[in-house]
């Protein structure tokens, strides 16, 4: 009996540590917003902004910028939702935010996906278009899996998937923009739910 309840302590004792050392999972409701947002995007984009047949989408022209300004929207609700929303999460259980982890979580996301920003803004300046998507898939799914080991939760998976994706959007330059909202859209509702109904079983079990 003492050794079992021995074990217990120390089982208790390396899943506080594990803990500690992570961030606390993202809100899976803002998964489900990031991905709603993109898919918001993606089709504004797509029927008022998107180029007819005959022209030509180039580097510098109004629409182009007017698409990254939408891109930029969709990051920056991204980004506040998920802030709002995670925090809250973590006062919820008593959990700091802002600490060394976060700080090394957000460095490690950061890397690989100013890495793949920068890359794909000298391919576009070449007027380099085909793979545009596809890398913006690739690099962001790098991003996540560098960061996963800093965050508890199945965001590796995600990040995972998202490579995969953009690896058969490679082979695919003229069907960019559906990978493009499946990547950043579906696959963001799927996360977000399954990330949303393991918070509402949690949630059960701690009461």
């Amino acid at each position: 009996m003492k050794n079992d309840n021995y074990l217990k302590d120390i089982g208790h004792i390396k899943d506080m540590m594990n803990r500690s050392s992570r961030f606390i999972s993202l809100s899976g409701v803002s998964g489900i917003f990031a991905g709603c947002y993109a898919i918001i995007g993606g089709l504004f984009t797509y029927y008022y902004l998107f180029p007819k047949p005959h022209e030509q989408l180039n580097y510098g022209s109004t629409k182009f910028f007017e698409i990254v300004l939408i891109a930029l929207l969709v990051l920056v609700l991204s980004i506040a939702t998920a802030i709002f929303l995670t925090s809250r999460k973590a006062k919820k259980h008593n959990a700091k935010i802002w600490d060394i982890t976060t700080y090394r979580l957000v460095i490690n996301f950061l890397i690989p996906l100013v890495t793949g920003g920068i890359y794909i803004i000298l391919k576009l300046n070449s007027q380099h278009y085909g793979l545009t998507a596809s890398l913006m898939l690739i690099f962001y799914g790098l991003a996540l899996v560098n960061a996963s080991k800093y965050t508890i939760g199945n965001i590796k998976y995600l990040g995972i998937a998202e490579i995969i994706l953009g690896l058969i959007c490679a082979a695919f330059p003229g069907y960019g923009f559906w990978f493009w909202m499946i990547g950043f859209g579906l696959f963001h509702i799927i996360y977000g739910s399954i990330m949303f109904v393991e918070e509402k079983k949690a949630s059960h079990w701690e009461s």
